[in-house]
């Protein structure tokens, strides 16, 4: 089976956006770590190289260890009277905290 994630073309739109502001971030970064209030956490960076363990998706990159948990996700961005930002839609996470970056599976 394939590992893959989507992306909504806001998502996409604004990866660009970021990317064409600055020569240093050439990638879009999505990891997962452990912590957080559910177990896991999202991290969102920005990154000028790709390294051997990392899967390509056009402008973001993932490394395998976050592939397998995020697997079937879909890479959004929201903008919201409180703020904006990247949210993934991970239909492995059983429970999330109300931040939306924290999960478990």
């Amino acid at each position: 089976m394939t590992k893959k994630i989507e992306f909504t073309e806001r998502a996409k739109e604004q990866i660009e956006k970021i990317i064409s502001e600055d020569r240093l971030k050439k990638f879009f970064r999505i990891s997962v770590k452990g912590g957080g209030c559910s177990g896991f956490k999202y991290n969102f960076s920005f990154d000028s190289k790709v390294d051997k363990k990392d899967i390509i998706f056009g402008k973001a990159v993932v490394d395998e260890d976050s592939l397998d948990i995020i697997s079937g996700s879909t890479v959004d961005f929201k903008k919201e009277m409180i703020g904006e930002s990247f949210v993934i839609v991970n239909p492995k996470a059983s429970s999330s905290c109300g931040c939306g970056l924290s999960f478990s599976v």
